[in-house]
């Protein structure tokens, strides 16, 4: 980790009465930067090698963080590197998608223990609460009671005013509209004593791929994920953002044309759904689409231009949010098979280099990692960050 990130996160202070700030700094150091011994936590933080040897001691007892085969230099004794424990902080995450909700248990490493899924049409409140209430439940009685304990929160993924979306989805809009009149957090808060949090879905993928994929590559991108609809999210200063609303990286909401030149959202060109409408056009089995794991090689003849299309608005709100902040890099990501993305990812660096860069820096597309779980994983990551990790940008997590 270069000094820039260590500053962003701010220095540690030696005073005994900002511990916990302290303790966030190193544990963010570690996850950043993975296992390192005690003179470099020192160096990297700003902090006295006494300071930090306490701080590791008492990290280790509460279980946080495990010892390193230790490595012997020429001089001295052996340095021990510390890295996080895997068990030693668990998290609920919950995804409310509009053709899928997940419930799944990560550990402090980001992997996932357990998981559920439900598919339906379309999501309503019952079916989605219910969905919450049973997983919870399984879950418990799989785990053993001392990594129960070691639960931290449970956050949710989930897209704002998601009863604005009930003609794409096909839902009944009266049963749809069910959603405005719901407080998330107070539901969940109904199924568990855990705190709860809540993200916008994208966003959630975002947090995904910045703590666990490549985010540690790149100190300010944009985010884009295709899930049913489009999203996104954005990186600044080696952070998530998510702004004063909660609702920057609005990525879906970007502004693109239709073939007749009328005015549409990038929801409305380069999202899963178009391609499901093609499929039902067809005869085709859209509900296919989502089978896990994804296999859309059936469908080759459909995907392909779909892909084009999707590659081809993407190259285009690229660059519209490079207008506003130069980002180094693009992260496409989806729910999507690996060899999709790939392609669509290549699709959209050629389409790149078509395009009007006059005035722009124009940024690195890069593939992202985590895949369909992006959203699950990255709401399960809000209360661990919340909680024991610090974040360098104020109008996000704390």
């Amino acid at each position: 980790m270069d000094q820039s990130v260590v500053r962003a996160l701010s220095a540690g202070v030696n005073q005994s009465g900002v511990r916990n700030h302290n303790e966030r700094l190193l544990l963010t150091i570690l996850q950043r930067h993975g296992r390192l011994p005690g003179m470099d936590l020192a160096r990297l933080a700003g902090l006295s090698p006494q300071t930090v040897s306490v701080i590791l001691r008492k990290l280790e007892n509460d279980g946080l963080l495990e010892r390193g085969t230790p490595v012997r230099g020429k001089v001295g004794k052996p340095s021990v590197p510390m890295g996080l424990a895997a068990d030693g902080v668990m998290s609920l995450g919950l995804k409310v998608g509009r053709r899928s909700a997940d419930l799944l248990l990560i550990d402090f490493h980001g992997t996932i223990w357990q998981q559920a899924q439900i598919t339906y049409a379309y999501p309503l409140p019952r079916t989605v609460f219910q969905f919450l209430a049973d997983g919870i439940a399984q879950f418990r009685e799989q785990m053993a009671p001392s990594l129960f304990e070691r639960l931290c929160g449970i956050g949710v993924a989930a897209p704002f005013e998601i009863w604005h979306w009930a003609e794409l989805v096909g839902a009944p809009a009266e049963e749809f509209q069910r959603w405005s009149n719901i407080d998330i957090v107070a539901e969940v808060a109904k199924c568990t004593d855990l705190p709860v949090s809540l993200v916008n879905d994208a966003t959630a993928g975002c947090w995904a791929e910045h703590v666990y994929g490549r985010g540690k590559e790149f100190r300010d991108y944009a985010y884009f994920f295709v899930g049913a609809f489009v999203g996104g999210g954005i990186v600044l200063n080696n952070s998530v953002y998510e702004g004063q609303q909660g609702n920057a990286g609005a990525l879906g909401s970007l502004r693109s044309i239709g073939p007749d030149g009328e005015s549409l959202q990038l929801i409305d060109t380069a999202s899963i759904h178009l391609l499901e409408t093609m499929l039902t056009k067809a005869g085709q089995p859209a509900a296919d689409l989502w089978v896990q794991p994804q296999d859309w090689s059936a469908f080759t003849e459909m995907v392909d231009p779909w892909i084009a299309q999707t590659a081809r608005e993407l190259a285009k709100a690229s660059l519209s949010t490079c207008a506003v902040i130069d980002f180094e890099a693009i992260v496409i990501d989806g729910a999507v098979p690996p060899d999709v993305r790939t392609k669509l990812v290549e699709q959209i660096r050629a389409e790149v280099e078509l395009q009007d860069t006059r005035g722009l820096k124009v940024p690195r597309i890069e593939e992202g990692t985590i895949g369909e779980n992006a959203r699950a994983i990255g709401a399960a990551s809000g209360p661990i960050f919340q909680q024991f990790l610090l974040n360098t940008n104020t109008g996000g997590m704390p």
